[in-house]
C-alpha cells in the first residue's frame, strides 16, 4: 500500500475519539431494608434512617438524623425492648387513646362495658388500650423506590376474640411509615368492617427530644386555640379555655415554664390543612406537622421538678430522663367517646360500615 495512504489512515484513526456512556457509580438517595425483627428506611441524602419493630407493636424506636436520635426509647438493645416492652418512641395506641372515665365505653348510643376479668384493660381509669405493644402486626409491604422508602403493616383487629370482647367493632389497622426527603410520614387508615359505625378514639405517643440542649433549655410552638380544661382525673370536664390564657406566647413557649399533661383542640391549619406543634432548642427543631383527621393533641412532658402550669402531677423520681414532650396526634380528646355520649364533646369521629378512615401527620427535623 502507498506510503502517503498510510499515513493519512493513521492520522484519521488518531483522530477518532473514541465516546463510552458514563456509567454512575451513585448509590440510591432510599433504601428499605429488613434484619431479624428490625426494618430500617433510609435517606441517605437527608442522612435519615428510621428504625421500626412491627413484632412489637409496629413501633418506630428510632430515627436518627446526622447520627442524633430524636426519638426517646430507654432500652440497651431490642432484645430487651422485647422482654420489657413499654410505651417509648412512637407507639400506636388503640382502640381508645389515653384516659377513660369509667371501664366501659359508649357507642351508637349503648354502653359497651369490659370484662375485666380478661385482664387486657386495667385500672380504674382505663387507659391507652391494649395494642401498644403487640405482636400480631402483619408486614404487607417493605420497598424503596427513587422517591422515597416505606413500609407498610396490618393489624386484623378482628381476629382476636379477646379484642373483640372489649371492643366489639371488627376492623383492620393498616399503618404506612414514608420516609421522604428526610421526612417521616405516618399514614393510619382504618376500615370498618361491622355492621355498625365504629368510633375512632384512636392516637399514637410519640417521645421526642434534642439532642443539643436540654429540657430547660426547650421551647415550643403551640398550634392550637383551646386547652380543655381537666378533673383532678385529667379527664377533660367540658369546659375549655383559650390558649393564651394557659400560653402566653403560644408560638414560643418556655418549657422549663410547664408540668404538661394536657388536651388541646381547635388546631391552627396551614394551607395544606396541617397543624404544627415544634420543639426547639439551641440549633435543632423538630416540626410534627398534624393532618386534618386528627383534631386534638395531647402534650405530655413531666417537669422534673413537679413545678410549672400544667395538669401533670408531681415530679416522678422513678424516670431517669426528663428530657423529652409527647406530641400526641388524637383523633379525639380524651375520654371522647364517652363524652360525646354526654354532649359535653360533638365532634367525635366515626366510620361508617365498610367504610375507611384516614389520616397522617409528619415528623420534620432541621438544624441537625
Amino acid at each position: 500500500m502507498n506510503r502517503h495512504i498510510l499515513l493519512n489512515l493513521g492520522i484519521a484513526i488518531a483522530s477518532v475519539v473514541l465516546v463510552v456512556p458514563a456509567i454512575s457509580s451513585a448509590a440510591p438517595q432510599y433504601a428499605a431494608r429488613s434484619t431479624g425483627d428490625v426494618v430500617q428506611l433510609e435517606d441517605a441524602n437527608n442522612q435519615t434512617v428510621i428504625s421500626i419493630l412491627p413484632s412489637v407493636g409496629d413501633i418506630t424506636f428510632s430515627m436518627k438524623v446526622r447520627g442524633q436520635e430524636i426519638l426517646r426509647w430507654p432500652y440497651a438493645s431490642v432484645e430487651d425492648f422485647k422482654a420489657r416492652p413499654g410505651l417509648s418512641g412512637i407507639p400506636f395506641v388503640g382502640p381508645w387513646a389515653n384516659r377513660l372515665d369509667e371501664q366501659a365505653f359508649y357507642a351508637n348510643g349503648r354502653k359497651y362495658a369490659f370484662d375485666m376479668n380478661l385482664g387486657n384493660v386495667r385500672g380504674a381509669i382505663p387507659i391507652h388500650g391494649f395494642l401498644t405493644t403487640n405482636d400480631q402486626w402483619q408486614v404487607v409491604e417493605i420497598k424503596a423506590d427513587a422517591n422515597s422508602a416505606w413500609i407498610t403493616s396490618k393489624l386484623e383487629f378482628f381476629r382476636q376474640p379477646q379484642w373483640m370482647k372489649q371492643f366489639p367493632f371488627a376492623h383492620t389497622v393498616e399503618i404506612t411509615h414514608r420516609l421522604q426527603d428526610g421526612i417521616l410520614q405516618v399514614q393510619t387508615r382504618i376500615t370498618n368492617m361491622s355492621a355498625e359505625a365504629m368510633p375512632v378514639a384512636i392516637g399514637f405517643h410519640p417521645y421526642f427530644k434534642l439532642t443539643d440542649s436540654s429540657r430547660e433549655e426547650w421551647t415550643i410552638s403551640v398550634g392550637a386555640r383551646k386547652r380543655w380544661i381537666l378533673l383532678p382525673t385529667n379527664i377533660p370536664s367540658g369546659e375549655t379555655e383559650p390558649i393564651e390564657n394557659f400560653f402566653p406566647n403560644p408560638q414560643a413557649a418556655a418549657l422549663k415554664d410547664y408540668n404538661l399533661d394536657d388536651v388541646f383542640s381547635d388546631l391552627v391549619r396551614d394551607e395544606q390543612g396541617r397543624a404544627h406543634f415544634v420543639l426547639k432548642g439551641k440549633q435543632q427543631q423538630l416540626d410534627v406537622m398534624i393532618g386534618p383527621n386528627w383534631p386534638a393533641v395531647v402534650m405530655w412532658s413531666p417537669n422534673p421538678n413537679g413545678t410549672g402550669r400544667g395538669s401533670n402531677g408531681p415530679a416522678n423520681p422513678a424516670r431517669p430522663d426528663p428530657n423529652f414532650i409527647a406530641f400526641e396526634p388524637m383523633a379525639g380528646i380524651t375520654n371522647a367517646m364517652n363524652l360525646a355520649q354526654k354532649g359535653l364533646y360533638p365532634e367525635l369521629q366515626s366510620i361508617p360500615p365498610g367504610g375507611e378512615w384516614e389520616a397522617s401527620f409528619w415528623l420534620k427535623p432541621s438544624g441537625f
